[in-house]
Order: C-alpha cells, then sequence, then structure tokens
C-alpha cells in the first residue's frame, strides 16, 4: 500500500492512490498505461494475471458507460440511475451473508460490463432481483476507526438515527463525466461530499458485505474500503451526519445494537483484526 496526499485534497485527489489489493491496483494500472497525464508515482506494482483481467474488464466497462452517456445526452432522465449487476450473477459467483473477504473472485465479474448496467433507484430500491454496488469506506487511525449518527435529512429513510462506520453511497450516472472508473469517480464523490480529512492516508479494498437478512440489504452490495489515517482528522460535511468521532472496535461492538447492520458486520470483522 502506499500512501498519497496532504490536507483537504485527500478525497479529490483519490485518483492518486494505488494498493497491493483491489480495485484501486487495477484502476492505477489502467490509469498509468492509457492515460495522457502521468501517473503521481514513478511505478505502479506489477499486476497479477488475475488483476491484468479485471483491468481490461474495467476498461471495457469505462468504454461501454461512454456509449451509456451518448445515450443519456440522447434521451435525458428524469430520474437518478444507479450501478447494479442482477442478484442471480452475485449468486452463481458465490452466495454468502455477512461479510467475504475474497475480492478478486467477485469484483472481477460485478464489475464486469456484461452484468453492470444503470437503472432508476426508486425503482431498484425496491426490486430484490437486483443489487445496487455501494463503495463503503471506513476510516481508521492508530486502531481506532470512525463513527457518526445518522440525522433525519439523509436519503436513506431506513438507516435514520443509526449509527455508522461507513461513509459512501450509490455510483450513478453523475460518475459518467471522469477520467475516471465510474466506481472509483462515484466513490471519490461521495467521500468528497460526506467529510472532510485532513490527514494523509493509505486505502485497501478489503472485502464485501451481503445483508439478505434486512430489507434494506435485499438490494445493496457493499464493497468495503478502509483507509488508515495520518491523524485522526474527519469532520462531517454534512449536517445529517452527527455524534462524529473515533473509537477502537471492540468499544464500539459493545454497542452493537446502535449501528446500521453493515456496520456491525464491519465492526465484528475490525474487532477480529484488533484482537490478532
Amino acid at each position: 500500500m502506499e500512501c498519497c496526499g496532504n490536507g483537504r485534497e485527500r478525497a479529490a485527489d483519490l485518483k492518486n492512490v494505488s494498493s497491493v489489493r483491489g480495485i484501486s491496483l487495477w484502476a492505477s494500472s489502467i490509469f498509468c498505461k492509457t492515460s495522457t497525464k502521468l501517473s503521481p508515482f514513478e511505478s505502479v506494482p506489477e499486476a497479477t494475471v488475475k488483476s491484468r483481467l479485471v483491468c481490461n474488464r474495467l476498461m471495457a466497462f469505462r468504454t461501454d458507460t461512454f456509449i451509456f452517456q451518448t445515450l443519456i445526452l440522447i434521451h435525458p432522465m428524469t430520474v437518478e440511475h444507479v450501478l447494479v449487476i442482477p442478484t442471480p450473477v452475485f449468486h452463481k459467483v458465490g452466495h454468502f451473508q455477512g461479510f467475504c473477504d475474497d475480492i478478486d473472485k467477485y469484483l472481477e465479474v460485478i464489475l464486469d460490463p456484461q452484468h453492470a448496467s444503470y437503472r432508476p433507484r426508486p425503482e431498484m430500491e425496491q426490486d430484490p432481483t437486483f443489487k445496487q454496488l455501494i463503495p463503503y469506506c471506513v476510516f481508521r487511525c492508530d486502531g481506532e476507526v470512525f463513527f457518526y449518527q445518522r440525522g433525519t435529512a439523509q436519503g436513506e429513510t431506513r438507516l435514520h438515527a443509526k449509527r455508522s462506520v461507513g461513509v459512501g453511497g450509490h455510483v450513478s450516472t453523475l460518475d459518467l463525466n471522469s477520467h475516471l472508473s465510474p466506481y472509483l469517480e462515484g466513490m471519490r464523490r461521495e467521500i468528497e461530499e460526506e467529510v472532510d480529512i485532513e490527514s494523509g492516508w493509505a486505502e485497501e479494498c478489503v472485502g464485501l458485505i451481503n445483508d439478505d437478512e434486512t430489507e434494506v440489504g435485499k438490494v445493496h452490495l457493499g464493497i468495503v474500503h478502509i483507509f488508515d489515517l495520518e491523524y485522526p482528522k474527519v469532520t462531517p460535511r454534512e449536517k445529517s451526519m452527527i455524534n462524529a468521532g473515533f473509537a477502537p472496535p471492540s468499544e464500539l461492538v459493545r454497542q452493537m445494537d446502535e449501528f446500521e447492520t453493515w456496520s456491525q458486520i464491519c465492526l465484528k470483522y475490525l474487532a477480529e483484526l484488533e484482537a490478532e
């Protein structure tokens, strides 16, 4: 993993981060080989054969979304369209409940443009035959993780008043205008909208979350990223994010019932890491 950036530019410079595992490495490999701008890194770790295959799929995904973007210009949409995959595709790779750290197997499939598409969010929120892909970002510093409470102004009413350790949201057609992959641009945008990070950091994609035991979980699939910070300086930008702070996972798990289900799943994973 590599750390880059300082101050308020962290979220805006998400494209500059390279990690040992996960989509950030794949995306960095693409940018270094295809962008007209040079990467801020002098070199990027050599990708595995599997990672190079995923690079190709991400590049194809960017090509397909360019075509989709052109269609949007011809036929403007009046509702938000979000990135989804058919639930049977996820099940075919291997259904699980809770947390799974086998990211390579899943990301290779769910980010394949053959399966991913943009569909109206209001319909997708009620349709368990599709999974909406959600970057779910956890900020950690010296073993403590960032947490907050969701106010009533946040969009997902089913999560109001719940505490959370995750920052992120939907990847939508708003994210098609960047030189980044739509997924990475969506993650960058959501972080920038929700929090102000005044610290250097290193990021790693560590796993996926699936929860079919709740109504909101049935229609979403979380992709978990851990941001290890130099300093515990994360400030909510949204007024609906209240009672924020940092605490050890072992302390937060004792208040588990106060957290949304995805955060409960993440906290169990983080507490296990803390105990190792």
